[in-house]
């Protein structure tokens, strides 16, 4: 009976200490904290075409739908759309922070096409 208590607490506390490490490595936690802090964090599974991603930068939290198409060489995301969370959170943004935020994406996402929606949109589009 003592060695199956032993047992059972030894591998609550592997439990335990696999649930903390767990907690602390967590990309989604470190989204969250970036945000909080007003931080640059790009959360992705470049691996999974039909996961969104999320950028938080300056307090704004940004999600982005990939779509998967072909190119020359190989099937890629060939289109992005990305999205404010809360536009209220715009104020103070200026065009070089989008560019800034295309080219931290273009980084995983080379071939593919990016588009804002609304009100974003509209700022983007004054430069051409």
């Amino acid at each position: 009976m003592v060695h199956i208590i032993r047992l059972l607490i030894i591998i609550l506390i592997i439990y335990v200490f696999y649930r903390i490490l767990r907690y602390l490595f967590d990309p989604r936690r470190k989204l969250d904290e970036a945000n909080e802090k007003e931080q640059y964090y790009f959360y992705d599974d470049i691996k999974n075409v039909r996961k969104n991603f999320f950028i938080t930068y300056k307090g704004a939290m940004f999600e982005g739908e990939k779509y998967l198409g072909t190119t020359d060489q190989a099937f890629e995301v060939v289109s992005i759309f990305i999205w404010i969370k809360d536009s209220s959170k715009l104020q103070g943004f200026t065009k070089e922070d989008f560019h800034f935020l295309q080219n931290e994406i273009r980084m995983n996402y080379p071939n593919a096409k990016i588009n804002w929606k609304s009100p974003i949109e509209q700022l983007m589009k004054e430069q051409d």
